[in-house]
């Protein structure tokens, strides 16, 4: 056998190890603290990155079948509706291990925040993330919008416009796109901070370190996900 196929059967065993366990775990296993769970998933979109996904893999009739009564995920995570954003795929995980709240934007209103405090409450994740991505159409919209915009699309611009209006100043001068790029951070940072002013249930889940709030961004075009300190 060639080294480098013995290496790439070794690294696929490894992978699909690490999904059974992660599955073990989402089917009712310890809970995990906040800090591993996220180590966790940023572990899951290094293997993303480097193309050796292995808990997507295991997303199976028999994965389906053991979750089938009940989840236990992990980590949370509100992420913009984006068709190239999957946050299962992007951050290699399997059946029953995230719980998504996926909403143009990301953005966090009642129904949002409703769903989030739902996962945290009765499901016991400990961990939060707000996951922006490189060029937002709904960002891009917002820091592009004249006046006040109308309808139901408008609702969601209306919730990205303070960034927006932010990012104009803090890029000020420099190319249409990076202003689209700060402002891109610049709103999840502010949903992520957020979430504890519109949420007595997630404000004391914080207090009592019970759950960790963090925003990260996902570049399109390399795959990585970079926590946003």
């Amino acid at each position: 056998m060639m080294r480098n196929e013995l290496l790439s059967k070794i690294a696929v065993a490894a992978a699909t190890l690490a999904a059974t366990v992660s599955l073990a775990l989402a089917s009712g296993g310890a809970r995990l603290a906040p800090d591993e769970a996220l180590q966790k998933l940023m572990d899951g979109n290094k293997r993303y990155v480097e193309n050796k996904l292995g808990a997507c893999a295991a997303a199976g009739a028999d994965a389906r079948l053991k979750l089938a009564k009940s989840q236990h995920p992990y980590a949370i995570i509100l992420s913009c509706s984006d068709s190239r954003v999957p946050p299962e795929l992007i951050f290699d995980q399997s059946l029953g291990e995230v719980f998504v709240v996926r909403v143009a934007g990301n953005v966090a209103d009642p129904i949002v925040v409703g769903s989030i405090e739902y996962a945290v409450e009765h499901l016991g994740a400990p961990l939060v993330m707000v996951l922006g991505h490189e060029r937002c159409g709904a960002v891009t919209a917002a820091v592009n919008a004249k006046g006040q915009p109308e309808g139901n699309i408008g609702a969601i611009v209306r919730e990205i416009a303070p960034s927006a209006r932010r990012a104009k100043q803090v890029a000020k001068g420099k190319p249409a796109e990076e202003v689209v790029e700060c402002a891109v951070e610049l709103n999840a940072r502010a949903v992520a901070a957020s979430l504890a002013r519109k949420s007595k249930l997630l404000a004391a889940e914080i207090k009592e370190g019970k759950i960790k709030v963090v925003s990260a961004k996902y570049d399109l075009d390399d795959g990585k996900v970079t926590l946003l300190k």
